[in-house]
């Protein structure tokens, strides 16, 4: 896009041309788009944030919880509440 200055302006206008893209580096490419089967492989599941207000003391517990079981600490309480709220319940069912 070439800018256009002012009417009442002295300067000409510059005009900045944008070269010729650069070939594609289908080696970048593929890694690039491996990030990307990656990221749909392991959450094809729709996920929400959620945000709880909790203890210093609480939260230093679960941080030390998840470091000693060598997980996350988003992966620590995933797993507690799936175990407390199992998707198919059996007292949810008619």
């Amino acid at each position: 896009m070439t800018a256009k200055p002012p009417p009442n302006s002295k300067r000409a206008a510059k005009r900045v041309d944008i070269g010729v893209r650069p070939p594609a580096n289908p080696q970048a490419e593929a890694w690039i788009r491996q990030g990307d089967a990656d990221a749909l492989s392991k959450g094809d599941v729709f996920t929400a944030r959620l945000t709880l207000d909790i203890t210093p003391a609480l939260r230093s517990s679960i941080k030390v919880s998840a470091f000693t079981q060598g997980v996350t600490v988003a992966d620590l309480l995933r797993a507690l509440l799936e175990r407390e709220f199992p998707e198919h319940r059996k007292e949810n069912t008619p």
